[in-house]
């Protein structure tokens, strides 16, 4: 088991959740049951895609975020900032006028997280060809998919890519810089937009690494309001910003679909949406599927631009960042092109040693029970339960299938009694209190009402 501790960025709210169990249908990795009208959030299981945030209609689900505040604790504020962001505006809003704005909250400089991408194709180049024996290569760019891997497909672990993301490599860059150039490290505050709960996850509790060079979170939907009432309000006083650099082309597409896999030679493969990838997943685990280089794989159905904490539409989203990126390949054409871009090949050596990931170790939710013999007797006991059980995987025991129910049973969470077609051959007992464990007393006392 990892030693590190998961982090979960999505919060349920007790206070308004009514049990609806939209999110326990959706969520991929079977991670929610419902107990007593609420939502339970079976934590070794949640790997913070999101599809529960999105499912859920009565906003009863939240992203944390670092307080802003935390920004002024430090002289120098640096804020890393996704290439998808400047396409979250109208286009009325230039980039350059985005970033003065972003300037007018208070940091030092603004960073796009996508300038470290070139050098990390070379890296991930040498790495694919390094790794003959443990193909395909998993990307590790999404980290919602890396805990996928770790909790529903452990046995695929050792496929996944041990180097850093842009993010992390950008952070690295202008943390080193910084020192450098005798700023304090108590003074250096550097601040990660983020599209998605998982990536805060990530920097909360990394995967493969103790700490994070970033040190503090800022939703996206949180800073674009922002933004968006500086550029309403001072449209025509904003003036462009003078320090901008240009990012690569192949940067700018790195967060779409196909962004990374169509940087390699071989036989590399883009799948987005996290139903998707399991289905994929399950194929290659059980070998129906080979000879596959690197695997770009993303939780969120056309990459980060459908993060659920962007703005924008994701397809209008997508069309802006690939126009942009268009927009600079032509300017890569031109002769001073490398002057306008962030010197990376200053640290590059420093760079390379410090983008080494840990080995991401396994923490399989299948897991019954850490003795070995234990878990066997654990997993007939499943196996006699799920004959039993009815198979319809209704939802209405509180946990989202019959399979899930049963191990709910063997570990002791749950009651066989639960199932409302079992319930229909007890003649002992009152099969309401059972019901009312899942769904609580207000459900069943309106259902009698209506039934009345």
């Amino acid at each position: 088991m990892d030693q590190y501790p998961f982090h979960h960025a999505l919060k349920f709210l007790d206070e308004v959740c009514i049990g609806c169990s939209h999110c326990m249908k959706e969520c991929p990795t079977q991670a929610i049951r419902i107990c007593e009208g609420k939502v339970h959030l079976m934590e070794n299981r949640c790997v913070d895609c999101g599809m529960c945030y999105r499912t859920c209609p009565y906003q009863a689900i939240m992203v944390e975020q670092d307080d802003f505040k935390k920004v002024y604790d430090y002289q120098y504020r640096i804020l890393l900032v996704p290439a998808l962001f400047f396409s979250q505006f109208p286009d009325k809003y230039a980039t350059r006028q985005i970033y003065s704005a972003l300037m007018e909250l208070g940091f030092s400089n603004i960073v796009e997280v996508e300038h470290s991408v070139p050098i990390l194709i070379e890296a991930i180049k040498q790495y694919i060809q390094s790794s003959q024996n443990d193909k395909p290569v998993i990307s590790s760019f999404c980290p919602a998919i890396v805990r996928l891997v770790q909790v529903k497909f452990p046995s695929l672990t050792e496929n996944i890519m041990l180097l850093k993301t842009p993010v992390d490599l950008t952070a690295i860059y202008y943390k080193r810089r910084l020192l450098d150039m005798g700023i304090k490290e108590p003074e250096i505050g550097i601040f990660y937009v983020t599209p998605c709960a998982a990536k805060i996850a990530a920097v909360k509790s990394p995967v493969g690494e103790r700490a994070s060079e970033v040190n503090g979170v800022i939703n996206m939907d949180y800073i674009y309001n922002k933004v968006l009432r500086i550029l309403k309000n001072d449209k025509d006083e904003i003036k462009p910003f003078d320090g901008m650099k240009f990012v690569s082309s192949k940067g700018l597409r790195w967060s779409l679909t196909h962004g990374e896999a169509d940087n390699f030679e071989g036989r590399c493969l883009a799948i987005d949406g996290i139903h998707n990838v399991i289905t994929f997943l399950e194929k290659l685990e059980k070998e129906e599927i080979s000879d596959i280089d690197f695997l770009e794989l993303r939780a969120c159905d056309e990459g980060c631009p459908s993060g659920i904490l962007t703005a924008e539409n994701t397809f209008i989203t997508v069309e802006r960042v690939r126009f942009r990126a268009a927009k600079y390949k032509r300017l890569e054409k031109e002769s001073d092109h490398e002057s306008k871009m962030l010197n990376f090949n200053q640290y590059r050596n420093y760079i390379l040693e410090e983008n080494q990931l840990e080995p991401v170790k396994p923490r399989s939710m299948y897991k019954l029970d850490d003795n070995m013999l234990e878990a066997m007797r654990k997993i007939q006991e499943v196996n006699e339960i799920m004959k039993i059980l009815p198979l319809v995987d209704c939802g209405v025991c509180g946990a989202p299938s019959c399979q899930a129910h049963a191990e709910d049973i063997v570990q002791g969470k749950s009651d066989i009694r639960r199932c409302i077609f079992i319930q229909n051959d007890i003649k002992e007992g009152n099969p309401r209190e059972f019901l009312e464990k899942v769904w609580g007393n207000k459900k069943l006392k309106k259902s009698n009402e209506n039934e009345g």
